[in-house]
């Protein structure tokens, strides 16, 4: 089977080197020459072998040790994906937006707690939802544009993902089992030319301490994930999703790619891929892609 190793660093801290990459070539069967998508950020290995592709990730990443630098390994053919479906807190941006929702209720600190212990898979997604939304109660809607303008940082290379795989044919969705008033304005911001969350009931310009049902959870994001390669006649081959969280890996786990971000330990465990270091242009070197091709 022809594949392809793709050694990748942070942009901001690059640590590739003709050392490092001798050292992986010499690891994997039948190396070919490497080829550079980014000087000292990013490199590819083709090679070739048979069975467990992931007893081979396992020893570039024992070779790699303490250095700051992601192994993917996957078959070459069909790298570059025609559909992209991306979680978006602790993803495509810094934050949790129900944490700082909560954080105008004096409640940051207890939501917080809950929704890492959901997104680590320890309890379960959509009780916990409806959970740390009834805490919202009463809180003015108007405070979704405030943490919207000073909390919400875009995770960097999340804008050149997008645009550069737009450019290229694929369509692009942010799927989030956070809420509309967040993802609406996040997608257009980086770029997504669709979003799907969950949708907050307001009345008389307050939260209501609820949320519509169904709850998009695990469940509906795999459901997504499923609806619109068929409607674009897809296989499963010409998908990549990207997330964090217990609630993303039903999604990671039916991609072509599925890559866990700076995930949680059981996402990151059982996840195709995963990116540790680099930001979200990683998905775009996964996929071949050379620095000098990214749209910006």
């Amino acid at each position: 089977m022809s594949l392809v190793a793709t050694l990748i660093c942070n942009p901001a801290n690059p640590a590739l080197d003709s050392t490092v990459v001798d050292g992986a070539r010499a690891i994997l069967p039948s190396a070919g020459p490497a080829r550079w998508l980014f000087d000292e950020v990013a490199v590819d290995i083709p090679f070739v072998a048979e069975g467990d592709v992931h007893a081979i990730e396992a020893r570039l990443r024992q070779a790699r040790g303490d250095l700051p630098i992601d192994i993917v390994v996957q078959p070459e053919a069909a790298r570059r994906k025609k559909l992209f479906l991306a979680d978006m807190d602790s993803t495509m941006i810094g934050q949790e937006c129900i944490d700082e929702l909560a954080d105008f209720a004096g409640l940051k600190a207890h939501v917080s707690a809950i929704t890492e212990r959901a997104m680590r898979g320890e309890i379960a997604f959509e009780p916990a939802l409806r959970e740390r939304v009834a805490l919202l109660k009463d809180l003015p809607v108007g405070v979704v544009d405030e943490v919207l303008e000073k909390r919400i940082t875009l995770t960097p290379g999340g804008r050149e993902l997008v645009a550069t795989m737009r450019a290229n044919g694929a369509w692009t969705c942010l799927i989030s089992g956070g809420f509309t008033l967040f993802t609406n304005t996040v997608a257009a911001r980086i770029g997504f030319q669709e979003n799907r969350a969950n949708e907050l009931v307001v009345s008389d310009g307050k939260f209501t301490g609820e949320v519509r049902e169904p709850i998009l959870g695990r469940a509906a994001k795999l459901a997504t994930l499923i609806e619109l390669a068929e409607s674009f006649d897809l296989d499963e081959i010409d998908t990549l999703v990207v997330g964090d969280g217990a609630n993303d890996l039903g999604m990671i786990q039916q991609a072509g790619l599925g890559v866990a971000y700076h995930a949680k330990p059981a996402v990151s465990a059982a996840a195709a891929a995963r990116i540790d270091y680099g930001d979200l242009t990683a998905l775009l070197y996964a996929q071949g892609y050379r620095r000098d091709e990214f749209e910006d």
